[in-house]
């Protein structure tokens, strides 16, 4: 591949993605095969409706501690109303935008479909790869 230069460049587009009523348990047991921080959960036409992250779940624990209960669905605990970017943003503008967001994954929308996923380390293998 030639130096990346947009978000397309660099996105991943295999993604690991969560339905709504995903058992949250088994949505953690997936986020640490697949060895990712987080995925986007979508609805069942395909739309993308949330994002479910490590911080997410912890939420779990907390849950079961104060209520006694030991389960759930993905829908009771993701992150609603998605930041995403468009694949033909920069990756010098996506750095900016992870900067001062703190975010460390977006989902890649065009067109009003998810087409991929970029994270903080997708960012900073592009910069390797520029910079070698």
């Amino acid at each position: 591949m030639k130096n990346p230069k947009s978000v397309r460049d660099i996105m991943t587009k295999k993604l690991v993605t969560f339905e709504l009523g995903t058992n949250v348990f088994a949505a953690i047991d997936s986020l640490l095969k697949n060895k990712i921080s987080g995925a986007p959960v979508l609805d069942e036409n395909g739309n993308l409706v949330g994002m479910l992250s490590e911080i997410d779940t912890m939420a779990t624990l907390i849950q079961s501690s104060y209520h006694g209960e030991g389960s759930g669905q993905v829908k009771e605990f993701m992150s609603t109303n998605p930041i995403s970017v468009n694949p033909e943003m920069g990756i010098v503008d996506l750095a900016e935008f992870f900067l001062k967001k703190h975010f460390r994954r977006l989902p890649v929308m065009e067109r009003g479909k998810l087409v991929g996923l970029v994270s903080r380390k997708d960012v900073l293998k592009a910069i390797q790869k520029l910079s070698g």
